[in-house]
Parts: structure tokens; C-alpha cells; sequence
């Protein structure tokens, strides 16, 4: 039943976002009224970015840490299966890694190409 909720709660938010990341412009006047990002704006992308990598850093230190843990326990109680347990866990740590690089870059595309302008 928990996972049927989860199912159902991720699917909610899904079709949640997709509404607003779809939405397009009712006509061109509304696009070109598009307000300027002004310092305040700035500094509340400056926050959510350092929040948002924040959030993700943890995340993967605590994915990595869970990872690197599970993966001495195998090898401490089987050790002929090291060399898969040793690929799984490469293979693991660089999905858990590539959260956090996607963070940085949406962070820096935040900051540099200025999508608000």
C-alpha cells in the first residue's frame, strides 16, 4: 500500500510540474513584457541555487556513504565476490556522482545565461 501512495504521490507531482514547464506564452506582447531580473530576483536565485546544492551534495554524500558501506559489508561476508561487487559499486557511485554535476550546471546556468532576461 506505501508504494502504491508513493506511486501515486510521484505521479501527482509529476503532472504538477508539467503543466508549468510546458506552458507557453498566450501571444508575443506577454513575452516582450517579460520583466528583467533585478537585484532582488538575483539574490533570491542566488539562494535557491546555493539551497538546491546544498540539498544535492548531501544527498550524494549520503548515497555514496550508504553505498561504500553496503558494498564492504559483501565483500566482507562473500570475498570471492568482490570483482562484480566492486563494478556494481563504480557503476552506482558515478549515477550517485552525476546528480550533483547536474546541479552545478543547472546552478551555473542560473547565474551565467541569465534565462530571466
Amino acid at each position: 500500500m506505501r508504494r502504491l501512495f508513493a506511486v501515486f504521490c510521484a505521479l501527482g507531482a509529476i503532472l504538477a510540474m508539467a503543466s508549468m514547464a510546458l506552458a507557453a506564452e498566450a501571444d508575443a506582447s506577454a513575452a516582450a513584457a517579460r520583466p528583467v531580473l533585478d537585484a532582488a530576483g538575483l539574490g533570491l536565485t542566488a539562494f535557491a541555487a546555493v539551497i538546491g546544492m546544498g540539498i544535492a551534495a548531501a544527498g550524494c554524500g549520503i548515497g555514496q556513504g550508504m553505498g561504500l558501506k553496503s558494498a564492504c559489508e559483501g565483500v566482507a561476508r562473500n570475498p570471492e565476490a568482490s570483482p562484480k561487487i566492486t563494478v556494481i559499486l563504480i557503476l552506482g557511485l558515478a549515477f550517485i556522482e552525476s546528480l550533483a554535476i547536474y546541479t552545478l550546471a543547472v546552478n551555473l546556468i542560473l547565474f551565467f545565461v541569465k534565462p530571466f532576461s
